[in-house]
């Protein structure tokens, strides 16, 4: 999270909606309220929104020190992240873009039913990637929750960029247009009834490097992550200040109940593959 802005609340309006595929749906936000907002230095930049518990409200303007002071926790606002699909800062519009299964989850049920002028809080902007210019090549994959960073990034790519982007989707109607300035689209990877990750994986670990000077970025559910970052660092010698690597996600938890182990599941998963490296 961006330094100084940790706790400070922000406040935007939905502006527009629209339905981009079966389980996508894009909200844009904007307002006074995103005035300064700091996006634009990297293709990951994400929000924290804040829900608030049905039949919940706070004092104007929200405070989180004071929310968490004078409510019982059961109250807290719940928070989800979100990648900054786009920022405009001319128009004061930032876009955001949404998985949505039905009614499972918090964000994605309120992403398809929500109306323009609608309030939204959030935290942030964080983020830590851009595509090096310096690459030789860039690696991107990822399931549906990385799709808008790894849009973001394949949009960022400097000229002449050698780009391999793999997208794991239900299926054909998932896809959307995305490619590089010269052209160069991702390689979508249709899931169907298999387990989450595990065409993605093949489809990585099958692929040609063209050497081992690569940037990569490669979100999405945890299970499949920790299988590509070991193969990534192990079987293909990639050093860890070249990846972009980390779950957003984990099969069986609840978002809440992985945000709770992620830094130390993470921290596990690294240092065995770098005593594994070492060895």
């Amino acid at each position: 999270m961006a330094e100084g802005r940790a706790r400070t609340v922000g406040t935007a309006a939905v502006v527009r909606t629209e339905r981009l595929t079966p389980h996508m749906v894009r909200i844009v936000l904007g307002g006074e309220g995103l005035e300064g907002f700091g996006a634009g230095e990297f293709t990951d930049h994400y929000v924290k929104l804040l829900f608030p518990p049905q039949g919940v409200t706070y004092p104007e303007p929200w405070d989180l020190e004071r929310i968490r002071a004078e409510y019982p926790r059961e109250q807290w606002p719940r928070q989800r992240a979100y990648t900054v699909r786009s920022w405009d800062p001319a128009h004061l519009e930032l876009t955001l873009d949404f998985v949505v299964h039905g009614d499972e989850g918090l964000a994605g049920p309120w992403a398809a039913r929500a109306q323009p002028g609608e309030l939204v809080r959030f935290l942030g902007p964080g983020g830590a990637y851009a595509p090096a210019p310096t690459a030789d090549w860039h690696l991107l994959a990822g399931d549906e929750s990385a799709l808008p960073a790894i849009a973001a990034a394949m949009e960022r790519m400097p000229g002449g960029a050698r780009v391999h982007a793999f997208v794991e989707v239900e299926g054909p109607a998932d896809e959307q247009k995305i490619a590089t300035p010269d052209g160069v689209v991702p390689v979508w990877v249709h899931r169907g009834d298999r387990p989450i990750g595990e065409a993605l994986v093949e489809a990585v670990t099958s692929l040609h490097f063209p050497s081992r000077d690569v940037h990569a970025f490669v979100h999405g559910e945890a299970g499949f992550v920790k299988e590509l970052r070991r193969h990534l660092r192990l079987e293909r010698g990639v050093p860890r200040e070249r990846l972009s690597i980390s779950g957003y996600w984990r099969l069986g938890e609840t978002d809440e109940g992985w945000r709770a182990i992620k830094r130390d599941w993470n921290a596990a998963v690294e240092a065995e593959q770098d005593h594994a490296t070492a060895a």
